[in-house]
């Protein structure tokens, strides 16, 4: 008798304990996920990349979780892709890749309507091969200094930077770092999710062209540029030409079928092998706080769903089994502004892989989470690259005033996105 009464307490001081650690655990991804959606603490000189490290630590410790464990959850085949796709932007950057890019696009716009378009469709296709950060790095600060030497207004050349390079980014995997997590949790082809995705990238990019164009009418009547502003790209040739071949062959190898992940990693290891660029003039150009960041919101997400399954279990809810595709891309949207589209989708990945036949599942969340991002300044990293870029050259891009164009994009590019997988 005193013995199960013994058995009794302790049964119900463990209880205790595990519902303290629940608590726990759940404050500390509230502030981790709140942390991560606004970029930083205040008074803390904390970024994404150590609110997700201390995050995942805190929740290391406080399951008694082992790093074994930890490292488990840890999708290495998606950090090898954003590292590979890294070393490979780096090297088309010192090669001059990019220069000669951001000259054409120049040489080529006669007119303010076609500076629009081009730009609007070379950083959206660009975006996605390259992904839509490197991008907008590219091509902001050359499109400030054309457009204020031609004495135009860069706000509508700048939104169009913005809302296309996200927009283009979800036609391929290796568009943004979401695509990469979706690509390699589903488990989908390179070549079957460009089929799918690139159509209607196309048709959104032709969207953000006529709306940009209808809210400021004025920047473009049809008059042509007083004059070209044409300067020399610089580019290092014996690097140019490496890396245009092997970009060439992993692009071939993604069509074909090769896995996405080795493949890339094979072809940013081919371009270290080289006698010209010293290795750590590439290392010193790795965003390795990027690569933290996502690898402990794996571990983040993976307890944030456990907790939540723990009470409910979401996959079973009627809200997830009917009409997926709408439902889908709301929860994503929703998500995607408000603790931003990475966290977004690992927190839906768990639940989208218990459901059946949930290939149009995937598609919907790249094309949602990623859509999403148009909606305010703050809805990607993209965005916030060329209002910071802009910035610093003395072009203030106004939240409301990028409203103005970021909503209805948002809205009718999710609308005319959902139809189209919903029919296609």
């Amino acid at each position: 008798m005193t013995l199960q009464r013994y058995d009794c307490k302790f049964v119900q001081q463990l209880n205790s304990t595990n519902e303290m650690k629940e608590y726990l655990s759940l404050l500390i991804i509230f502030l981790s996920l709140f942390g991560i959606a606004i970029g930083s603490f205040p008074k803390f000189r904390m970024n994404r990349a150590t609110i997700s490290l201390i995050g995942a630590s805190a929740l290391i410790v406080l399951n008694e979780m082992n790093l074994g464990k930890a490292f488990s959850l840890i999708d290495i085949d998606t950090i090898v892709l954003i590292f590979a796709m890294m070393i490979i932007n780096i090297n088309l950057r010192l090669a001059g890749f990019f220069n000669i890019i951001t000259n054409k696009v120049i040489t080529y716009s006669k007119s303010p309507k076609q500076l629009l378009i081009i730009l609007t469709f070379s950083s959206g296709i660009l975006s996605s091969l390259f992904l839509n950060d490197t991008i907008v790095i590219m091509f902001t600060p050359m499109i400030i200094e054309i457009v204020l030497h031609l004495r135009r207004n860069p706000i509508p050349y700048l939104i169009a930077l913005a809302t296309s390079s996200n927009i283009g980014s979800a036609a391929t995997i290796v568009g943004n770092p979401q695509n990469m997590i979706i690509g390699i949790q589903s488990g989908m082809s390179f070549i079957k999710f460009m089929f799918y995705m690139f159509p209607i990238s196309i048709i959104c990019l032709i969207l953000v062209v006529l709306v940009i164009s209808l809210i400021y009418r004025k920047e473009f009547k049809n008059e042509k540029f007083e004059e070209n502003f044409i300067s020399e790209p610089k580019i290092y040739k014996p690097l140019f030409i490496k890396s245009t071949v092997v970009l060439s062959i992993m692009l071939i190898a993604f069509l074909i079928g090769f896995p996405v992940a080795i493949t890339a990693l094979a072809a940013s290891s081919t371009l270290l092998i080289t006698r010209r660029i010293k290795p750590e003039r590439v290392f010193l150009e790795v965003d390795f706080s990027l690569l933290i960041f996502f690898s402990c919101l794996f571990i983040i997400s993976h307890q944030t769903n456990y907790l939540l399954n723990s009470v409910v279990k979401i996959s079973d809810l009627q809200f997830f089994s009917e009409k997926r595709i709408i439902n889908i891309a709301i929860i994503s949207s929703v998500l995607s502004n408000l603790i931003s589209n990475v966290p977004a989708v690992l927190m839906l990945s768990p639940i989208i892989k218990e459901m059946i036949n949930p290939e149009k599942i995937w598609l919907t969340l790249a094309l949602s989470s990623t859509f999403a991002g148009n909606l305010t300044l703050l809805g990607s990293v993209a965005n916030l690259i060329v209002v910071e870029m802009a910035r610093k050259r003395g072009v203030n891009v106004k939240f409301v005033e990028y409203l103005k164009s970021g909503i209805i994009i948002t809205l009718l590019s999710l609308v005319l996105g959902v139809l189209w997988l919903s029919y296609i």
